[in-house]
């Protein structure tokens, strides 16, 4: 996917919300506890301030990322999608052949992947496998738990 992340309104929105909350209160936080343990005295044995310093790289990092993450975001209207085929932001149930059990998902970028709202990465061993398959098709998928045969039941928005 050459480092673009193809994503929802939904989720764009969510991380830029999400971005713009650690800019302004997750670092208003940071240089308060900083200030703090500054008042504590002698700053080459502050636990306080090796901590507070530490936590603000920590924070830098994290808001590196998802600038990085939310430069490379592409928001893709779903209404455009071709279900012929599994592509990204689309729904497909699969049917594992070996028990029967039958699972719906959502194919999303990582920045958006929940499992329990059964959204999951394209760049996931399930999600990867199952990109560009039709209803009909198998797919052989290496999971952590081994080797798993999927049929496409079903592709949706």
């Amino acid at each position: 996917m050459s480092g673009i992340s193809y994503m929802t309104q939904e989720g764009y929105e969510k991380l830029k919300n999400e971005l713009e909350e650690l800019k302004t209160k997750g670092r208003e936080n940071v240089a308060k506890a900083i200030a703090e343990a500054r008042e504590k005295g002698d700053l080459s044995e502050n636990a306080e301030y090796d901590a507070a310093k530490n936590a603000q790289g920590m924070l830098e990092m994290k808001i590196n990322e998802m600038e990085k993450m939310f430069s490379t975001a592409r928001v893709i209207d779903e209404s455009q999608l071709d279900t012929s085929k599994v592509t990204v932001l689309t729904n497909v149930t699969i049917k594992n052949i070996t028990n029967g059990a039958e699972v719906t998902y959502k194919l999303v970028a990582e920045a958006e992947a929940n499992l329990k709202e059964k959204k999951i990465s394209v760049n996931s061993p399930i999600g990867h496998g199952l990109l560009g398959k039709s209803v009909g098709d198998m797919a052989q998928i290496q999971t952590p738990a081994g080797l798993i045969n999927f049929e496409i039941v079903n592709i949706s928005l």
